[in-house]
């Protein structure tokens, strides 16, 4: 069978299974008795085991098999959930994960997972992870080892056994001064072959080829000759230590004092139990419900040249309302208003089909933040606020890794040992929140915790000695300017540089990742009490509103989200502070910026005795841009200016307008900056 077209569609799928196992175990440990959650875990690992076999990557499936062994001994009550346990887990979970991006990369899925198998059949078969240290160099000797059926396999055994045949389990063990163990197993196997058939290996036959085992391996045969023809004439090969030929009774397999064997029958029992956890579950529950969903899966590529279409429509749209405006024809006008309006609807659907929950993003912290608690011994809760806020894939794509050095940072430098938490008579437990929510055309998300807060004394003596600011500087900053000092470049209070922050890269590299996605970052602190990291987001970076504006006879575009309101000042109401132009904006010194002087306009017009300002915010820090004239609002395509332009001063793109002229769009930002 070609698999070839379903792996983009197992790539998602799988992907999804595995951060549903990862959800679910979180919520494990919180509730070990809850077996609805042991029920949801097991159907998804089960689902993923399914699929790994029939797409044919068999190391995905057999280590998905070990995992829902162990799931399943959880749900039967046979097996205890405790922390040690779940970690185990977590790493194998690690390893289905890297498998699949590996699949996804056009790797083959192969991994040495032999250290987690061996984890997760030690709680198997019932010993502590710390036990199953002792007992590997005696299981090793010994050769034992456990054999895994797949469907396919055990119905092969079925019927042989319907026909008459014997099933035997072959155990090998080789002289430990064997010292060509491949060729030796090539002569078992040429013995094995001449007296039946070869059902199965462990380790697989391509291991025992490469010399990838200790001493000993196991063969599951089937033949006409008795037990002890067939160990007379394994033993026949020189350099065999011993050989064990035991009878594979399949009926068995099931009872629950034989471990070995009741892994190889475990899908029958899997499926009953399946069967009666969904029964118990059909009570309506909003959690477990399961609605039927008409989607189809797009790929993203698809959905960016469609956007890029819909752009060129867009200023093609310009282009014909200002014609018709300019012919002044009542059945132009009015066809194209039409065609604006559903034009309009149709960008705000292609916009809706580019927006996805930021929960993509969300869901991969609260196992980091479980890991990094016990990295540092911290007792650290996470709360996860309006995780199904939509925002654009293309700024999901790029948030996630500030998010992950934010949370970080509040968990080794915000977050106190529990010892200190409780002198300070605090809960032992801190908690970090995530939220995010809407602000008009903006998406805001806070990360705050409830630890020691950011001390502003200190800060500002790091910042002395890094020449960051001048003493004069430093007695004239606000708090929220001193905090923001510590996302300067270079800029740590650490004492010790750590594996979990830090590490030479600071906040200002967060910063920078932010801003260039059009958003801003702006903190709060409380000293003792915690802080607050707060990031505005563009909902979309493709198309803008904006502020068309006249410099001369050039034209430029300034962002709607960061425009207060436009003014007319007369030129006599100027006043100047600090060899600088200001006006008194509401009560607000706030400082002009001339666009024509920053872009080195050309004068052509005559000046008047006014000024046009459009008065712009960042954070708490106002400008006013001097402008000739305004044109008015429009809906523009951002374009970017190419990497040859990359690098120009308070410009972020470029826009075509309705007349086929050329418009920068400014970044007011870094104008205000």
């Amino acid at each position: 069978m070609d698999t070839n077209q379903y792996l983009e569609i197992f790539i998602d799928e799988s992907n999804e299974h595995l951060q549903s196992i990862n959800d679910r175990l979180l919520d494990l440990e919180k509730s070990p008795e809850d077996l609805t959650v042991v029920g949801e875990i097991f159907r998804s690992a089960h689902t993923l085991k399914g699929m790994s076999a029939t797409m044919g990557y068999q190391d995905l499936s057999n280590l998905t098999h070990k995992m829902e062994n162990v799931l399943d001994g959880v749900r039967n009550e046979q097996i205890h959930v405790d922390s040690d346990m779940l970690d185990v887990v977590f790493d194998s979970v690690d390893d289905l994960e890297a498998m699949v991006l590996d699949i996804s990369e056009g790797g083959t899925g192969e991994r040495d997972v032999t250290r987690v198998v061996e984890l997760l059949q030690a709680i198997e078969l019932g010993d502590s992870v710390d036990e199953k240290q002792e007992k590997e160099s005696t299981s090793n000797d010994s050769g034992e080892s456990t054999l895994l059926l797949d469907e396919f396999t055990r119905t092969v055994l079925e019927q042989s056994s319907e026909q008459g045949l014997n099933n035997f389990s072959v155990q090998v063990t080789l002289r430990e001064d064997c010292l060509l163990k491949a060729a030796r197993v090539y002569m078992v196997f040429e013995v094995l072959e001449n007296i039946g058939e070869v059902v199965q290996s462990t380790p697989p036959v391509d291991e025992l080829e490469n010399e990838k085992f200790e001493t000993s391996f196991q063969v599951l045969i089937v033949t006409n000759d008795s037990q002890e023809d067939v160990r007379a004439k394994i033993m026949k090969v020189s350099e065999i230590e011993s050989v064990g030929v035991s009878v594979v009774e399949l009926d068995n397999f099931t009872d629950s004092n034989q471990p070995q064997d009741n892994s190889l029958t475990k899908e029958e029992d899997n499926e009953k139990v399946e069967n009666k956890s969904e029964t118990e579950n059909t009570k309506p529950d909003s959690k477990s419900k399961q609605v039927a969903n008409k989607t189809i899966r797009v790929n993203i590529d698809r959905l960016d040249v469609l956007m890029n279409l819909f752009e060129e429509l867009v200023i093609d749209r310009g282009r014909l309302e200002q014609i018709s405006n300019e012919l002044n024809h009542s059945e132009l006008q009015d066809t194209v208003e039409r065609m604006s309006r559903v034009s309009g609807d149709l960008q705000s659907i292609i916009l809706n089909m580019r927006m996805v929950p930021i929960e993509q993003v969300f869901n991969r912290f609260p196992r980091m933040v479980r890991q990094l608690s016990r990295d540092l011994n911290k007792n650290i809760e996470l709360n996860i606020v309006g995780a199904d806020t939509e925002l654009d894939r293309t700024v999901i794509d790029e948030i996630g890794d500030p998010l992950v050095h934010l949370i970080r940072n509040a968990i080794d430098h915000g977050i106190e040992n529990p010892e200190e938490r409780e002198q300070k008579g605090k809960p032992v437990t801190g908690s970090i929140e995530l939220k995010a929510y809407h602000s008009g055309n903006h998406v805001i998300i806070d990360i705050t915790d409830n630890g020691a807060g950011i001390d502003r004394e200190r800060v500002l003596k790091k910042a002395l000695s890094n020449q960051v600011v001048t003493e004069e500087q430093a007695e004239k900053l606000s708090d929220k300017q001193v905090y923001e000092l510590i996302m300067s470049s270079g800029f740590s209070t650490a004492e010790t540089i750590s594996d979990v922050s830090g590490r030479g890269v600071g906040l200002d590299v967060v910063k920078n990742t932010i801003e260039s996605l059009g958003g801003t970052i702006s903190i709060d602190s409380e000293l003792g009490r915690g802080s607050m990291f707060s990031i505005q987001l563009p909902l979309t970076l493709s198309i803008i509103s904006v502020m068309l504006v006249e410099v001369q006879k050039e034209k430029y575009a300034i962002p709607l989200s960061s425009i207060i309101e436009t003014a007319i000042v007369k030129k006599e109401d100027i006043l100047r502070a600090h060899n600088k132009e200001v006006i008194d904006f509401r009560g607000n010194v706030v400082p002009l910026v001339f666009l024509k002087n920053i872009f080195e306009v050309p004068e052509e017009l005559e000046e008047s005795d006014y000024y046009s300002l459009v008065i712009t915010r960042k954070g708490d820090k106002m400008a006013g841009l001097v402008v000739d004239s305004f044109i008015g609002q429009q809906e523009v395509v951002l374009k970017s200016l190419g990497e040859y332009l990359s690098g120009v001063f308070a410009i972020s793109g470029a826009t075509i307008l309705g007349d086929g002229q050329v418009a920068l769009i400014l970044d007011s930002n870094a104008l205000i900056k």
